[in-house]
């Protein structure tokens, strides 16, 4: 990852070192395991004292060997007593080792990025409550609908982003499975009991069927989670670009003291963090096609998946981590525009629309497909006049030419809320 994205807490998880690191404890593991029944007791302790993690070491070992988990045994038995030494790798192959070791790196990397989750779901949630009671223009086609609760809109985001955690949550207590079956996972000389034991050691579970590998769907279905969430980053990142522009101006990212928007137009502020944030979920979502590509294998086992995820496991999970913490900070500063937002609520009536016209279905004799075209006429000579009451007294003109005195109210601006926000309690209970 470049520096300018780097998150250090990921990236440690990843590095050749921390590889390793995970290899041996696979290996001690296994090896515990054995002890008392292929491998005399003690020795696991004994391989975990001496062992020596040299990445150079095994970066010239592999030059020669052309295979990395050799190189990486050789280094740590090359340092050991040849009495111990040949137990060291017992009765596994290679991808047990890589695809058990993989997953300690995956759910390390995952109990980083669930805490930060669980932040941006908070800061969601405060915000969603905390406009509640603010009352705006909601939207369909980017056109004026209906209002709504500001905070309604917030809300949306909030329980998407929270089935999200779910899901990733699920998968970290269920789906994170080892290894340790052997060449086309026949079991030659490690029993499933043996597995089970170095699977209890490790804290996690056993794969039911390994084919030597543990089976691809399953990190393509944690990636299908992250892009997921990607795409609930990206929706919200958008809306907020959206209600940043200047003829919408309903709110603003946080301004810091000596920030500049443009190098050449000083009056700039614009959505960075939103924009950011947009790129970073169309870099996430392309790790899916990868991650489902890598499902199909030859036979039992082949390696076309790996080269491609030891490329971009690690810059996923460090930009997923990036992404919810860059979020969260950019909820915690927005600037909202209270006086704008509720201002155009109480400057165009022509929403109530709809109010009017099933109150007409219940009031009068006229048909719907009638009252829907006198409705709608008011409305359209509303809008051209920029003026609530033209929609209101051109309805009840037409009603009149129709032989009807109906009075028809104009809602005050309480009266409105009131009406558009009578259910909006109901509504953040349910959520």
């Amino acid at each position: 990852m470049i520096p300018r994205y780097e998150k250090t807490e990921i990236s440690k998880l990843w590095t050749d070192e921390a590889k390793f690191k995970t290899y041996l404890e696979v290996e001690l593991a296994i090896l515990e395991s054995l002890e008392g029944d292929k491998v005399p007791v003690g020795v696991a302790d004994k391989i975990r004292s001496q062992a020596i993690i040299n990445p150079k070491r095994i970066e010239e070992i592999e030059a020669i060997t052309r295979h990395d988990v050799i190189a990486f045994c050789t280094s740590i038995t090359e340092n050991l007593d040849p009495v111990i030494s040949r137990f060291f790798h017992f009765g596994v192959t290679s991808s047990d080792i890589i695809d058990s070791s993989l997953t300690l790196q995956i759910r390390d990397s995952l109990d980083i990025i669930l805490p930060q989750f669980a932040k941006l779901l908070a800061t969601l949630k405060k915000t969603a409550f905390d406009l509640k009671n603010t009352i705006t223009m909601g939207r369909s086609h980017g056109m004026f609908a209906e209002p709504m609760s500001f905070g309604q809109k917030f809300l949306g985001h909030y329980h998407e982003f929270a089935r999200r955690y779910e899901e990733l949550k699920n998968f970290r207590e269920n789906e994170l499975t080892i290894q340790f079956s052997g060449a086309v996972g026949n079991y030659t000389i490690l029993t499933p009991t043996q597995e089970a034991h170095a699977a209890k050691t490790l804290g996690l579970k056993v794969e039911p069927l390994s084919t030597q590998v543990i089976p691809r769907d399953r990190i393509a279905k944690l990636i299908s989670i992250s892009a997921l969430t990607a795409s609930a980053i990206e929706r919200l990142a958008v809306e907020l670009r959206h209600l940043h522009r200047s003829e919408v101006d309903e709110l603003h990212e946080g301004f810091a003291k000596g920030q500049k928007g443009s190098s050449i137009m000083p009056h700039k502020k614009n959505p960075i963090a939103a924009e950011n944030l947009t790129g970073m979920a169309r870099f996430m979502r392309s790790h899916l096609s990868m991650a489902l590509e890598n499902i199909v294998l030859w036979h039992e086992r082949d390696i076309s998946h790996s080269s491609c995820e030891r490329l971009y496991l690690p810059d996923h999970f460090g930009i997923f981590f990036y992404s919810l913490e860059r979020l969260t900070k950019t909820l915690e500063q927005l600037e909202f525009h209270h006086e704008k937002i509720e201002a155009r609520v109480a400057e165009s009536h022509s929403y109530l629309s709809s109010y009017y016209l099933h109150h007409l279905i219940e009031v009068t004799s006229f048909s719907r497909e009638d009252i829907y075209a006198m409705v709608q006429a008011a409305a359209f000579e509303g809008q051209k006049a920029s003026d609530a009451t033209v929609f209101h007294k051109s309805l009840q003109g037409a009603l009149k030419n129709q032989g009807h005195e109906l009075t028809l109210a104009l809602p005050t601006f309480e009266e409105i809320k009131r009406i558009y926000l009578k259910h909006c309690d109901e509504i953040f209970a349910r959520i």
